[in-house]
């Protein structure tokens, strides 16, 4: 449960000089951190797990002593802020299982990650499948998973630039926020929003049906109708307990009670993962120049705090080590990070910003289509 490690800073995001400093292959990469930090230590995964799951139950329990009243509005909102951020910490405990990064038991594993994100309605065997991919393609236009932006030569690419050209900047920033921190989410899961180039549109987490327009590869593949199968039923599931306690209780209970939070939990998600992709200076390559050690270190570690580091166990501290080896289990991955950062100091990004004035700032200025670069071929905001 360790979370504080000492991370050396190095060059800012915008600082690095990755266009001009050489990629190391794969396995240079790979070897930069030991084969002990992939060891997961089952007591250090349960701590974690309890943790974060005690905690999220303790302000739940607090959320049922609130009143069903207008004057407990402000309570309301105070609630779902902290329960939602307390309980993004289960989210990154199911999201370390996906990776295979809790127990070294596939069973016990898969048990815990399956039912923590069905608790937060999350598709588990689906998102994990498509999150694989994300790694295993990370920054490729083409086969990329997410956070792909259109090219300014596509006619989504043209729209989308001549939007972000023809707002004010504050309106445009609004409207991007609300895209990504309300909406997003759901877009990602049900329509496949802000996938690459080369996949069916749409592509849905629940469904792996005919597609409007087919591409030329599918991100489910037939062969993985079963576990789809088994992830919408641990979903409905969790509707249906949801339903159940509408009954019970009320509709307007639940809906705070645990309404709320899910919209908080939603929200630190795709900031999270807004923010680790994102940035002016971070290219995008295509089929001709695109390598896995380029993608990997196309991430960015930022400043959360001790708190949220904590509670969210280093995730948006540590991504770049994450996609380096996303075996490793979060307890690790600070002292990955500092190998990583002493090991190439050009090309592991670190950006100090305040988190909420990079989210600002991004918001504003990174919504637009990716322009190549005719010297390497590399897309570029």
């Amino acid at each position: 449960m360790a979370f504080a490690a000492t991370i050396r800073p190095t060059k800012t995001a915008s600082e690095c000089t990755h266009k001009s400093a050489a990629y190391p292959t794969k396995a240079e990469l790979l070897k930069t951190l030991p084969p002990e930090l992939s060891k997961l230590s089952p007591f250090k995964a349960w701590m974690s797990l309890v943790m974060s799951v005690g905690l999220s139950s303790l302000a739940v329990g607090v959320g049922t002593l609130i009143p069903l009243s207008a004057a407990a509005t402000p309570l309301w909102l105070l609630y779902g802020a902290v329960t939602g951020t307390i309980a993004m910490g289960c989210w990154v405990i199911a999201h370390e299982c996906g990776h295979h990064a809790f127990h070294p038991n596939r069973r016990i594993e898969g048990g815990v990650g399956f039912a923590l994100h069905s608790i937060l309605l999350v598709p588990y065997y689906s998102w994990a499948h498509s999150h694989a991919v994300h790694h295993a393609h990370c920054n490729h236009l083409e086969k990329g998973e997410t956070h792909v932006p259109p090219r300014a030569t596509s006619t989504l690419g043209k729209t989308t630039e001549q939007l972000k050209q023809n707002l004010h900047p504050v309106i445009f920033g609004i409207i991007s926020l609300f895209n990504h921190l309300v909406i997003g989410w759901q877009l990602y899961l049900f329509f496949g929003a802000t996938g690459g180039e080369d996949y069916d549109s749409p592509t849905s987490h629940f469904w792996n049906g005919k597609r409007i327009t087919n591409g030329k590869r599918r991100l489910f593949p037939e062969t993985f109708k079963k576990w789809m199968i088994r992830s919408n039923l641990g979903l409905l599931a969790m509707v249906s307990f949801l339903i159940a306690a509408s009954i019970q209780y009320s509709p307007l209970r639940v809906l705070c009670l645990y309404g709320l939070p899910y919209m908080v939990i939603n929200m630190w998600l795709t900031t999270y993962t807004w923010l680790q992709h994102t940035n002016s200076d971070i290219p995008h390559f295509s089929n001709e120049t695109w390598s896995w050690p380029k993608g990997a270190l196309q991430t960015v570690d930022r400043p959360y705090g001790p708190i949220l580091n904590l509670l969210h166990h280093g995730i948006g501290s540590t991504h770049v080590c994450h996609h380096v080896n996303s075996s490793i289990p979060h307890y690790n991955a600070w002292h990955g990070t500092n190998l990583l950062r002493q090991r190439f100091p050009e090309l592991v990004r670190y950006d100090p910003t305040p988190i909420h004035k990079a989210l600002w700032r991004i918001a504003t200025r990174c919504g637009g289509a990716v322009y190549q670069n005719p010297s390497d071929k590399a897309f570029y905001f």
